[in-house]
């Protein structure tokens, strides 16, 4: 990506829309806007919005009536000279003007490279780059809140007391190598093994949000099975609260797994819906019931759906006795009839295994298998308050921080020379730099952008 030309692309997402945003950004991104306005000498006040006419540079074709806004370097978001042209949302339209100041000489921007140059430009750091991708991708309003903060800066202002803490640590370490022939005393490194452990703890507290930031941003895995005629289906649609799936007397109806996401406290949930696992002729069943045991071993959590209004068969107990190894909850539907018997039940079910009575036809204890299903999966009952890690390349590298500094803490309690011991301190300060882009390699750089969307 070089930073000396100047990028042009839509900004808004693909399809129709009432408004579409193109974004223009480099060193000639008043020259290009110029021509296109057929205006040599175009230039606007910064930041005021001004409804201009775009011709195409070739005939002088009007193209569009835009509203035309400058942003003037380094006050922009990439910190060069950035113009929004904020047109009708027409797709044919928006290519069109792209096109054109293609032709007059700007490039095509490459996925993120408009917030890669803002990183470059120190208008924002690597992690606050990230979080812009995850606010954009975020599918709940906690997983959104989470970006926000993150975005704002809260991570890059949580790590930094531990990079001053590491260098306060490396600083004595270093003069004794350089200045002293002596060893350090034992008083001197008791007390820079208790600032270590001290680190050490802070950095494995903040690593360990990284579960719940998880499922915030990716949510979980909750996939629903059972025999035929049990009621995952009409659990499915009564947890969705809608006719998603199709409910019949008729075992065997559902034929192929289906999945939605439901929001449970912040929590996105891909729930899935798969078909009765029994002894099947049918060709088509059978491949339905192969699709079920794939699902079952991609969830996170499993969802064995019974019937509660009769004793557990034996493909009930053979199919809890597969899951036994799996995380997975016991739901007894059909619990409004009257020859339901929950302790029934709970003589048979494996200890230690939750048992949740539910009706999907009244909608009795559905807001409990809703608590269950959050629970089962340690998340966190406050889902939206605190900082948590939802990147994984954060938490490898707090990870990774933390086995290093564990290993400098182990040298310097034997007496291993101070050159031993820095090694570990310099490659946790490395790794802690990496989080936030200071120490971060090209190659990692080029690949993290690659996942943003083009035009951002």
């Amino acid at each position: 990506m070089q930073a000396s030309d100047t990028i042009v692309a839509v900004s808004t997402p693909p399809g129709r829309g009432g408004i579409g945003i193109i974004r223009l950004s480099g060193p000639q991104a008043l020259e290009l806007a110029g021509k296109l306005l057929r205006r040599p000498n175009f230039e606007p006040e910064p930041n005021r919005v001004s409804l201009r006419v775009l011709r195409d540079p070739g005939t002088g074709e009007e193209l569009e009536r835009a509203l035309v806004t400058y942003f003037q370097a380094p006050r922009s978001f990439t910190g060069e000279d950035v113009i929004e042209f904020s047109c009708h949302g027409s797709p044919v339209l928006l290519l069109q003007i792209v096109d054109a100041l293609l032709r007059l000489g700007a490039r095509a921007a490459e996925p993120g490279e408009f917030t890669l140059r803002a990183l470059a430009n120190g208008k924002l750091n690597l992690s606050q780059a990230e979080a812009i991708r995850d606010l954009i991708e975020a599918r709940t309003t906690a997983a959104a809140r989470q970006a926000a903060r993150q975005m704002g800066g809260e991570l890059s202002a949580r790590l930094q007391p531990f990079k001053e803490t590491l260098l306060e640590i490396i600083v004595p370490l270093e003069s004794s190598l350089e200045f002293v022939e002596d060893d350090l005393p034992n008083v001197e490194i008791e007390r820079l093994s208790a600032r270590l452990s001290d680190l050490i703890r802070m950095v494995d507290e903040l690593a360990a949000t990284f579960r719940a930031g998880r499922l915030l941003k990716d949510g979980l895995k909750a996939t629903l099975v059972g025999r035929p005629n049990v009621g995952k289906s009409s659990i499915f649609n009564a947890l969705l609260k809608q006719d998603r799936a199709i409910v019949t007397d008729l075992p065997g109806t559902t034929r192929d797994a289906l999945s939605e996401v439901i929001n449970l406290e912040g929590i996105p949930v891909l729930l899935t819906d798969t078909a009765g696992v029994r002894e099947s002729a049918d060709a088509i069943e059978r491949i339905g019931i192969e699709r079920t045991r794939r699902a079952i071993s991609d969830a996170d959590l499993l969802l064995v759906v019974v019937d509660g209004s009769e004793p557990l068969t034996a493909e009930d107990q053979e199919l809890i006795s597969e899951v036994a190894e799996s995380p997975h909850l016991i739901v007894a539907n059909k619990c409004d009839l009257g020859s339901f018997s929950l302790q029934r039940l709970l003589q048979v079910v494996t200890d230690g295994v939750e048992v949740i009575a539910v009706s999907a036809r009244t909608g009795q204890g559905l807001e409990d298998l809703r608590k269950a299903v959050l629970r089962s999966c340690s998340a966190p009952e406050n889902s939206i308050e605190g900082l948590l890690l939802t990147n994984a390349r954060h938490y490898d590298l707090l990870r990774r921080a933390s086995d290093s500094l564990k290993a400098s803490r182990k040298l310097l309690e034997e007496s291993a020379s101070e050159e031993l011991v820095l090694v570990g301190l310099y490659d946790a300060l490395r790794y802690l730099g990496q989080i936030t882009g200071e120490t971060t390699p090209e190659d990692v750089l080029t690949q993290i952008f690659s996942t943003f969307c083009i035009g951002k």
